[in-house]
């Protein structure tokens, strides 16, 4: 039997940006701009701010809708970065863009995120479903940015599933009713600090604190997060999970399969796809758009 996506649908607000978003709209599709030393797949390519603008242009140009910026690696056993440090990193960065085109913010910090979007980013991308940071809710309410919460239930230094194939999350139970379940709270939670509902996005979080059985049941039924309310992201690019099942080694040969994984979740109501290779993913999940609208 085909899963069929819900039937939600409507607009993401992001400052003076807005995205359509459910059954009927192109999913928007979110370029990962790594200025970073040590990210898995690209880190230490786009150091430089001149080669970083580069690539984030070329990813406009490639039909990315937001260009991400994140100044701290996320992968598991990550070293922490500072504010100051991701500010320096990031900034410049998202000015250049911004002129091109909406700039997202990947970041768990208050600062880096209202420093980031003083400088032309208008969407906050928070790994930690803004747990991290006590401050993250008020300041994106007040910014009148957009927010991405992803869930993770421990941070990069302590997250060994996602790298360790043998290795189990246990206490999930159902892991996409547990991890649903989260989002939701993380939702309300968004809407109490002040965040306009139709800001909030949310992302379950794969390469997150799950073992590989847990990233396919999540992709299976990725209609039980489309189902939220709100848009929903799929951020499985070049995934330690997607290499497990492939036998491809190497983050960047997994291009491929990654958009074969963000073309399922579409057809099961994944809004926002986040993706190393723009121009692939964004002829697989507009496909994948296309069949889903016309089985609705």
């Amino acid at each position: 039997m085909t899963a069929r996506a819900p039937a939600g649908a409507g607009t993401w607000v992001a400052r003076d940006r807005a995205f359509a978003w459910g059954r009927g709209a192109r999913p928007v599709l979110m370029g990962v701009l790594n200025v970073t030393p040590d990210s898995f797949s690209d880190g230490g390519r786009f150091r430089d701010v001149d080669a970083a603008v580069a690539a984030g242009e070329a990813m406009f140009d490639a039909g990315a809708d937001v260009v991400d910026v994140g100044a701290e690696s996320t992968r598991p056993g990550a070293a922490r970065v500072g504010a100051a440090e991701q500010r320096d990193r990031a900034c410049e960065v998202v000015a250049r863009l911004a002129p091109r085109g909406a700039v997202s913010i990947d970041t768990t910090l208050a600062d880096v995120a209202e420093a980031a979007v003083s400088a032309g980013a208008c969407i906050v991308n928070d790994v930690s479903g803004c747990t991290e940071d006590e401050r993250m809710l008020a300041v994106v309410a007040a910014l009148r940015a957009g927010i991405v919460m992803m869930h993770r239930l421990v941070p990069p230094e302590h997250d060994r599933w996602s790298t360790e194939p043998d290795a189990r999350r246990d206490g999930y139970g159902d892991v996409v009713g547990a991890v649903a379940s989260w989002l939701a709270v993380r939702t309300e939670a968004a809407r109490a600090a002040g965040v306009a509902h139709a800001s909030i996005a949310v992302d379950p979080g794969f390469g997150f604190g799950k073992d590989i059985a847990q990233h396919l049941r999540m992709l299976a039924r990725f209609d039980a997060f489309a189902a939220l309310g709100v848009p929903a992201l799929v951020g499985a690019s070049r995934k330690s999970f997607i290499g497990a099942v492939t036998g491809i080694a190497e983050p960047v040969g997994r291009d491929a399969a990654s958009a074969a994984v963000a073309a399922i979740a579409v057809a099961r109501g994944a809004s926002i796809v986040r993706a190393h290779d723009v121009a692939g993913h964004r002829a697989a999940i507009d496909m994948a758009a296309a069949v889903r609208d016309a089985e609705a």
